[in-house]
């Protein structure tokens, strides 16, 4: 099992290191900003390297919204990073779900997910697989609830979609995490990466604060139960930078097994 985790964009392969970890994720421009993704200078070495890469898309990202002035700016930026992403041999883009606002039709928040892949394929294509992930709050969220999760898979029928499962949005979000692999097979068809991450707040709290494994609200047991169950890479996105994270790997292959960087 590849086990990793978040880290800063300036060097991902020495944060890689530091940790000891078989893959890195991070952001290509700022996450809370609509800056397109610069060229990286490190693109051959993070095309060589034998850890593997995940980019998350900035938070900023709402392709379900019915605001136009959000939803399309959106749906370019999202192209624009999964073209920046398949430049540097990245294994997939990542995506939260998106939410439409309250008093909003829920149904065309899925419509214009199905419409972002449409305007995609136009384009000739993501180019890396779009791994789309749950959200811990909400209630106009596309994937906060495995029901309304159900409803964007229906409506993204006929596209390559993957899912990326993070645990504390799941268990923040209301969903027991008990089976629940199982329970998101169902729906989706697969799982392509796992966020391991404990939550600092109760079930249903709809509380996006992640913890350590070891700490948090979660039972560690069924964390690792779940993430076994999932068997699909991980990155953990805990706190403690280096040493938190380390300890986080560290655990998880104690637990899980899990080859080495």
């Amino acid at each position: 099992m590849r086990i990793g985790a978040h880290v800063d964009p300036t060097d991902p392969l020495a944060e890689a290191a530091i940790r000891t970890a078989d893959a890195v994720q991070f952001f290509l421009s700022d996450p809370q900003g609509w800056k397109a993704p610069q060229p990286r200078e490190d693109v051959d070495r993070l095309r060589a390297s034998d850890v593997d890469v995940y980019v998350h898309a900035p938070y900023v990202v709402n392709v379900a919204t019915l605001n136009n002035r959000i939803r399309i700016p959106s749906r370019k930026l999202l192209l624009g990073h999964a073209t920046a992403a398949t430049e540097i041999g990245a294994r997939g883009l990542i995506v939260h779900g998106g939410h439409v606002n309250a008093g909003d039709d829920l149904a065309k928040g899925f419509d214009n997910w199905r419409k972002t892949f449409a305007y995609a394929a136009e384009q000739g294509g993501f180019g890396v697989p779009v791994l789309i992930e749950n959200t811990a709050g909400g209630d106009n969220a596309c994937a906060r609830k495995l029901d309304a999760l159900a409803r964007l898979w229906d409506a993204l029928d006929g596209y390559d979609v993957g899912f990326c499962l993070d645990t504390c949005h799941a268990h923040a979000g209301g969903e027991e995490l008990l089976d629940l692999v199982d329970r998101v097979k169902a729906v989706t068809g697969r799982i392509d990466l796992i966020h391991a991450n404990n939550s600092k707040d109760a079930f249903d709290s709809g509380r996006d604060r992640h913890d350590n494994l070891a700490d948090g609200t979660i039972d560690p047991e069924l964390l690792v139960a779940l993430i076994r169950a999932a068997d699909a890479p991980v990155i953990v996105e805990t706190p403690g930078g280096a040493d938190g994270q380390g300890a986080d790997i560290a655990f998880l292959r104690q637990h899980l097994g899990g080859t080495s960087a």
